[in-house]
């Protein structure tokens, strides 16, 4: 099964890093952000990913041509151009990488990787800025056993960007928002849930999507029709969209990274 990384977007909202460089290599504990949300998904067996470029997406293309360089000792011969690697320290991933557009929406970036997936088999989707100690393996069980057009994964947040109701004797979606929730008491506020990425999607969702559109654009229509599902992560989960908060989980790295998953010594 592949999965779609969103890696296009501008990262306006932490503009001391991205002025540079795509959000997607933000570095968090000496690594790309986007590195942390391979690994978490190679760690569960899914290592063939579709990154949907945009803003400096050649960027993101030169990080892992020269990433065998990056991470291992080496001898080069600047006569021939030589190169003599004396380790073989990288993960193995499986990258498609694809142009989306500069200025797409993130359901427009999916649309355009229609024919680099399966038509026969579903795909995940997250985005390029967001990490949890999820169990992917049971997330697409869940999907699979649902039997919907779409799963999309909640969690609890610290900070609100697109409100579910949820059903939880179906575990479906009742309503989807886009909008933030910013009101509410303690209580709500305590059982509210979002969309925290970590999606996973049929063909025939994919169909649904409308052109030049938000991916959560589709959701409440397939809320609407009973085919959005939704897997409840209990777990921690973590968003990078401000400075501030790559700073926090630069801290987490530090002292508590709850979705390094992969390393049982952590």
């Amino acid at each position: 099964m592949k999965t779609i990384i969103l890696c296009g977007g501008t990262g306006t909202r932490m503009k001391e890093e991205t002025e540079f460089k795509p959000k997607p290599l933000v570095e968090v504990g000496g690594k790309p952000i986007l590195w942390h949300i391979m690994k978490i998904y190679a760690h569960h067996g899914y290592n063939e990913f579709i990154l949907a470029l945009g803003y400096k997406g050649n960027m993101i293309k030169e990080y892992f041509l020269n990433w065998r360089s990056l991470l291992n000792d080496f001898s080069l011969s600047t006569k021939d151009n030589e190169i003599t690697f004396h380790n073989n320290d990288c993960d193995d991933f499986k990258i498609t990488f694809v142009e989306t557009g500069l200025n797409s929406l993130t359901g427009e970036r999916i649309r355009r990787l229609k024919k680099y997936l399966n038509p026969n088999e579903d795909f995940m989707v997250t985005y390029g800025d967001g990490v949890a100690d999820i169990n992917l393996k049971e997330l697409v069980d869940f999907h699979n056993k649902q039997n919907t057009a779409a799963t999309i994964t909640a969690v609890r947040p610290e900070h609100r960007f697109g409100f579910l109701n949820i059903n939880h004797d179906t575990k479906k979606a009742v309503d989807f928002f886009q909008h933030k929730v910013t009101t509410g008491t303690e209580e709500e506020k305590v059982n509210n849930f979002i969309n925290g990425g970590f999606m996973v999607l049929k063909p025939a969702a994919l169909d649904m999507i409308a052109e030049n559109s938000m991916i959560e654009s589709v959701f409440p229509p397939l809320s609407e029709q009973g085919e959005l599902s939704v897997y409840t992560h209990q777990g921690k989960w973590k968003c990078m969209d401000t400075y501030k908060e790559v700073e926090e989980m630069n801290e987490y790295w530090q002292k508590d990274p709850f979705w390094k998953i992969w390393d049982t010594k952590k």
